[in-house]
């Protein structure tokens, strides 16, 4: 997933033909993803309440509220770097779409 090595934590959790599974951990403040380009749909599950900084490129960044155990979805294409923004370590779970699943 990631064009740019971060200083955030990578795990994967699990890994198949549908999903990749992977914890993001994010140790201090300022720790990052990397820049990166979604190229499935996810989701993402905080395992936090607090703030990521989202670093949409071209000095434009953004502020994401997290809730712990509550989903967000998003389409593939995203591009963006995702970067702690609190004064404590934190992580979330994403859950890549890899493949459609047939009706």
């Amino acid at each position: 997933m990631c064009k740019t090595t971060g200083t955030a934590q990578p795990t994967v959790l699990i890994e198949n033909d549908r999903v990749r599974v992977t914890e993001w951990r994010f140790a201090t403040r300022g720790d990052n993803t990397g820049w990166h380009r979604h190229a499935y749909d996810y989701i993402v599950v905080p395992q936090f309440t607090g703030q990521l900084e989202i670093d949409l490129g071209n000095g434009e960044r953004t502020i994401a509220n997290m809730t712990s155990g509550v989903p967000y979805y998003r389409e593939r294409g995203v591009e963006h770097d995702v970067i702690n923004g609190n004064d404590f370590e934190c992580a979330f779970v994403e859950i890549e779409l890899l493949e459609d699943r047939p009706v």
